[in-house]
């Protein structure tokens, strides 16, 4: 069963509408100020890998301390204090879903479980999202949304935490039901780390590779579709890459780039010509059939993105889960993140590319919205 502090934070995250209980009130005002703060950071921007693996890895760790990195400022220190008591809080309301959907009776759980699942799939992005502020430099200010119509916004804590991400309530024009089946999965949003890198950039096949991949097989000379999905991102844009992570480890990606025209016309002059010198298209001749796919991937000419869709959508997005992820929430709160990413830092509009004959990506995205 519940235990009396559970059971009071559940009570306190849905106290009223617009009067939240102290545990919500205290991550709403993190949120506020962390956000409003977020230029007073001070991150080193002759190091970003190492500043981006410590930060993240320091905030992720319960009771870390942030002594490894200078502070440009104090209000640097104090940045980090306040962003790492957010991350703590979202970690305790998301095992707080977990431990509901295991310990709730039936007919509790199917009453209350769409609320609760409506927070930690918005925690998810927010936390994420906080973490992605604390190693980046924003190079455009973020501006609240217009006011949306009444409508369209939502009451309570998961409204006004919406608010506050820089995509605002659009995202709540599409809507997702909570899954049938309840599920205790933990899930964890990130950025991505240089570490994660490694295993994804290989020509061999990682197992984290494989896990984005969602393939259980061996290569050994070609690479793999996680290398060929995610190459050109970790190479040009990796400031906007984002892993989902449950309990068996790594099991979903969001990658982005804010000016899309200029990226794709990078990857066709110097990320793919360094791809086919590294895999010749006879490479994969005589070896199994995905392996000759993949090499011949990076043979082939990409299709040209139409002016007036890059001049409408100046930003590409790619996300993409492993099939055990079953809970559309944890996906949608992957493309949450990554939206308000760009978003902070301009972006008007995204598209994404995807082949009519993948019947897996298609579905996967119409379920997004």
């Amino acid at each position: 069963p519940l235990t009396l502090k559970e059971v009071q934070m559940l009570v306190e995250l849905f106290y009223l509408p617009y009067h939240h209980g102290a545990l919500a009130q205290e991550l709403l005002e993190h949120f506020q100020w962390l956000r409003a703060n977020s230029l007073s950071v001070g991150v080193v921007a002759t190091a970003p890998d190492a500043c981006r693996v410590r930060l993240v890895q320091a905030l992720l760790r319960e009771g870390a301390c942030h002594g490894w990195l200078m502070p440009v400022c104090p209000q640097g220190t104090r940045w980090r204090g306040r962003a790492q008591s957010f991350q703590l809080l979202c970690k305790q309301m998301c095992r707080l879903h977990s431990r509901f959907v295991s310990a709730a009776g039936r007919a509790l759980l199917y009453d209350l479980h769409p609320y609760l699942w409506d927070i930690r799939n918005m925690l998810l992005a927010a936390s994420a999202f906080v973490l992605w502020l604390g190693c980046q430099s924003i190079t455009a200010p973020i501006l609240l949304e217009r006011d949306a119509e009444p409508w369209v916004r939502r009451g309570g804590l998961f409204g006004e935490l919406q608010a506050l991400l820089p995509v605002g309530n659009s995202c709540d024009l599409f809507y997702h039901p909570p899954p049938l089946f309840p599920s205790s999965q933990l899930y964890l949003l990130r950025p991505m780390l240089p570490l994660d890198e490694v295993g994804l950039e290989g020509g061999g096949c990682s197992e984290v590779a494989l896990e984005y991949a969602g393939l259980q097989m061996q290569l050994s000379c070609v690479p793999s579709l996680a290398a060929r999905l995610l190459g050109p991102f970790l190479s040009l844009s990796p400031e906007y890459t984002f892993v989902l992570e449950d309990e068996d480890g790594p099991c979903g990606y969001a990658a982005g780039a804010l000016h899309a025209e200029g990226f794709l016309q990078q990857r066709d002059s110097s990320w793919l010509p360094a791809m086919r010198h590294k895999y010749p298209s006879d490479l994969g001749t005589g070896g199994p059939a995905l392996g000759q796919e993949a090499v011949l991937f990076f043979h082939a000419e990409p299709l040209a993105v139409p002016r007036p869709v890059l001049r409408r959508f100046p930003s590409l997005v790619q996300l993409g889960t492993a099939p055990r992820v079953l809970d559309v929430g944890a996906s949608r709160s992957l493309a949450l993140c990554l939206l308000s990413a760009l978003r902070a830092n301009g972006s008007r509009g995204v598209f994404c590319q995807v082949s009519d004959t993948d019947r897996q990506q298609l579905s996967f995205y119409s379920k997004l919205g």
